[in-house]
């Protein structure tokens, strides 16, 4: 199959300075794309259609990733969920319009795992899709999702726009957010035992039961995903236009905060306060379609946590973690 993007191509990753879209820019560029487009909040408002189409008409991207999302865990979806929906479903409706209006050639937009049913049957596939109640401590972010990819299917159906979605599971790596309320599970972990190492803390308290399963893909893997797609992956007509993306493998959260223990030195006790929320009780993705089409995740999760964690720490010294 010949390559549906090429070096020539003007490609424009919004949310470029996200952990997500930086990883996509780093694999684009690995992969020789470097005529990469990106423009900052202040440059341009994704959640401002007019200044949107303004930019599209003066820089003139074929091809359009959209990894641009408002982001967060549990506290952050709860306190603010009208954001949530608004912020979502006016960034996602004002890029992937334009760019269809625009003539763009191909377009990829980055989802999440978190729209498929709360008990969907596991491992999840795509399929699963719309076949059952979300989570509800995610909801808000989950349906501005849905709408996204049901966007893109829509625009493909009737207007035959190349737009491709895809599903990753629970990202972690560079670029994360180490905030103490508003980040997700992982590098939430990585801060609190970091911070009780350094404090010599006897015992570190995390939230639930630590029994959910949960799934976790280094970004750098997504950022090799994005690129395997959007070169060659183009759906049949009966297939669903998005795919999943994870490694396939999951591991209760007490096993995951025991491994980020062990990889920042905390020699203290885990507590669990069950009066927390534990959310979906097992969220892995089936990535069998994916893998049929030839591709895998690379780096395991030791290797990611030891490489995030010294990260962290080096980023943390330099004053340039987001807290």
């Amino acid at each position: 199959m010949d390559c549906l993007i090429t070096p020539a191509d003007r490609i424009f990753v919004a949310g470029h300075r996200g952990m997500a879209g930086s990883a996509i820019c780093r694999a684009l560029q690995r992969a020789g794309n470097s005529n990469l487009l990106t423009a900052s909040h202040a440059e341009l408002d994704l959640e401002d259609g007019p200044a949107v189409q303004r930019w599209f008409e003066q820089h003139q991207p074929t091809v359009v990733v959209l990894a641009a999302a408002k982001v967060g865990g549990i506290q952050a979806n709860a306190t603010y969920p009208a954001d949530f929906l608004l912020e979502n479903l006016k960034i996602q409706t004002n890029v992937i319009e334009t760019a269809w209006r625009s003539g763009v050639r191909r377009l990829l937009f980055l989802g999440s795992s978190c729209i498929y049913p709360k008990f969907a049957e596991q491992p999840i596939r795509e399929e699963a899709l719309l076949t059952g109640p979300l989570e509800p401590t995610n909801e808000w972010y989950a349906i501005a999702k849905i709408t996204g990819i049901k966007l893109c299917e829509a625009l493909r159906r009737q207007h035959g726009f190349d737009a491709i979605s895809l599903m990753p599971t629970n990202l972690y790596g560079p670029g994360d957010n180490y905030h103490p309320t508003n980040s997700h599970v992982l590098p939430a972990l990585i801060r609190r035992f970091h911070e009780a190492a350094e404090r010599g803390d006897a015992s570190v308290t995390c939230w639930g039961s630590g029994t959910p399963l949960r799934e976790f893909l280094h970004v750098d893997d997504l950022g090799e995903a994005c690129v395997f797609a959007l070169e060659r992956w183009q759906p049949g007509v009966e297939d669903p236009p998005f795919l999943n993306v994870g490694t396939g493998v999951d591991l209760t959260i007490r096993a995951l905060a025991e491994a980020v223990a062990e990889a920042t030195g905390y020699r203290g006790s885990i507590l669990w306060d069950t009066s927390k929320p534990d959310g979906t009780p097992k969220k892995q993705l089936n990535v069998s379609r994916l893998a049929a089409l030839g591709w895998r995740a690379r780096i395991p999760l030791a290797q990611g946590l030891a490489s995030t964690v010294a990260e962290f720490r080096e980023q943390l010294s330099q004053q340039l973690v987001r807290i």
